[in-house]
């Protein structure tokens, strides 16, 4: 911990009701926040995306990182990405669509979601340091064939904050695996984006329906991180 050796209490203004942590029981999960979707020449962009829509969420999503450092909270950092032989990643999933480039081609970043290749790392301003936890991910929920879920058993972590993109697809799918285990997650809003406006705000608004059938949203405003 930075300035908690001293656990310390948050209560966070947020929907449907405030949300309650604290500093050793509390990790920040920022979702593929990587190279290969957020900036020009990679995979989202091949889809036809304006990859600009998501690189709007970096700056808050710093800020968040900033925050979550300052206060001694563990950092896990996500990346969805694959061997490089392609071995877990199903045709399925793979031949989707008609992108220019799919999933293991050779892109202006290396080859597009392969581990270790320069676009399938972690934008620069939320660069992981030493001591936080970084997780490969072959699926779109962070939970599903990884050892997330050991690690934060391991850490007594029952409450989770979330950034990252996309808000639709991997961030959502992972705020519901964590619902069915048991987690309480936040999602701070403008730490994260989609290439499609109308399908965050719609994601937003199916976290806190039914009384926060998934979870809580906040405004970054309301953890003040400097």
């Amino acid at each position: 911990m930075s300035s908690a050796d001293t656990p310390r209490s948050f209560t966070i203004a947020a929907r449907p009701e405030p949300f309650h942590c604290r500093s050793d029981d509390t990790a920040l999960v920022l979702i593929d926040m990587q190279r290969d979707f957020i900036e020009p020449g990679g995979f989202g962009e091949t889809l036809g995306n304006n990859v600009s829509l998501l690189a709007a969420a970096v700056e808050p999503a710093a800020r968040l990182l900033a925050w979550a450092r300052e206060h001694g909270l563990l950092v896990v950092h996500t990346r969805e990405s694959h061997a490089p032989d392609l071995s877990d990643c199903p045709p399925a999933k793979r031949c989707r669509g008609t992108p220019r480039l799919r999933i293991g081609d050779a892109g202006p970043m290396g080859r597009i979601l392969v581990r270790g290749e320069p676009g399938n790392g972690i934008v620069e301003a939320l660069r992981p340091i030493a001591g936080e936890v970084e997780i490969d991910k072959p699926g779109k929920g962070a939970f599903y064939n990884t050892p997330l879920s050991q690690v934060l058993a391991e850490r007594g972590i029952r409450k989770l904050i979330f950034g990252g993109v996309t808000t639709e697809v991997c961030v959502q799918t992972t705020m519901r695996e964590a619902n069915d285990r048991g987690f309480d997650g936040l999602l701070v809003e403008e730490a994260t984006a989609s290439y499609f406006p109308a399908f965050k705000q719609a994601t937003l608004d199916m976290i806190v329906a039914q009384g926060g059938i998934v979870g809580w949203v906040a405004s970054i405003e309301a953890l003040r991180p400097r």
